[in-house]
């Protein structure tokens, strides 16, 4: 398997802000890039993919059209969440990686800081999700109606009235790790759709660490990590001493 991992750059919060996307080219880090197949690692506040009005034109995909006429969308990141993203270079990739989507065949894995203190080591979260209509974007948990949705977690450090935990979405649903993370009683910090208000933290501290899946060509298995910009006392940019997810996230 080969292995790439992402350094933590040393950014202000601020900077990554839900309104304020300063992402460009140049700062984006791609960790792989071949004639198939993109990862990039994608800055809070930048969105996925275009969007509605001008803000809409300022996101990762344009970026990297920019460099990469032929990249093509295959999945997507909340506007607010930060962590890598794939993308593919032929329309054989992407029909490749998207099947592998949805064959539950992409291992992924998010970091989180959430509100209060987890007193279990670990949990499954099984709660139903479904469109909050006369809210939205919001989702909402509905028992008779939802749509099923599985998030494994652990818990990796507890202090200052705050939880870092280890989040395993098996299924995609929207804002699944933050309404599941919500229903629970421990929100993700600086949600601002789900968390206490006002928000507690300049950003949704919520990271998509790693990636691991076959390459769409080769079948070569891969797998990508990137450390998250933000630490559980502060939320700021910083790297924990002596941290690692490794210790408790299970094997690939």
């Amino acid at each position: 398997m080969r292995v790439v991992r992402a350094a933590v750059k040393p950014v202000a919060s601020a900077k990554w802000g839900m309104r304020r996307p300063a992402a460009t080219l140049a700062t984006m880090k791609a960790l792989h890039a071949d004639d198939h197949l993109l990862v990039l690692d994608k800055p809070a506040g930048l969105l996925s993919v275009p969007g509605r009005g001008e803000a809409g034109h300022h996101n990762l995909t344009t970026l990297a059209q920019q460099h990469w006429p032929d990249a093509r969308v295959v999945h997507r990141l909340d506007q607010a969440t930060s962590g890598l993203m794939m993308l593919a270079r032929t329309a054989q990739a992407q029909r490749v990686l998207s099947m592998a989507f949805e064959a539950r065949a992409v291992h992924k894995q998010y970091e989180a800081v959430v509100e209060g203190e987890m007193a279990d080591a670990e949990g499954v979260i099984t709660a139903p999700l479904i469109v909050d209509w006369p809210n939205r974007p919001r989702q909402k948990v509905c028992p008779r109606e939802g749509k099923p949705a599985l998030t494994r977690w652990w818990r990796l450090q507890a202090g200052t009235g705050r939880s870092r935990v280890l989040l395993e979405p098996v299924t995609g649903r929207s804002h699944q790790l933050r309404v599941h993370l919500m229903s629970i009683g421990h929100p993700i910090a600086g949600d601002e759709l789900y968390g206490p208000q006002p928000p507690g933290s300049p950003r949704l501290l919520l990271h998509a660490r790693r990636l691991a899946f076959a390459h769409p060509a080769s079948g070569v298995a891969l797998r990508f990590d990137s450390e998250p910009p933000f630490d559980l006392r502060t939320g700021l940019v910083a790297a924990v001493p002596g941290y690692s997810a490794d210790a408790r996230s299970p094997a690939l």
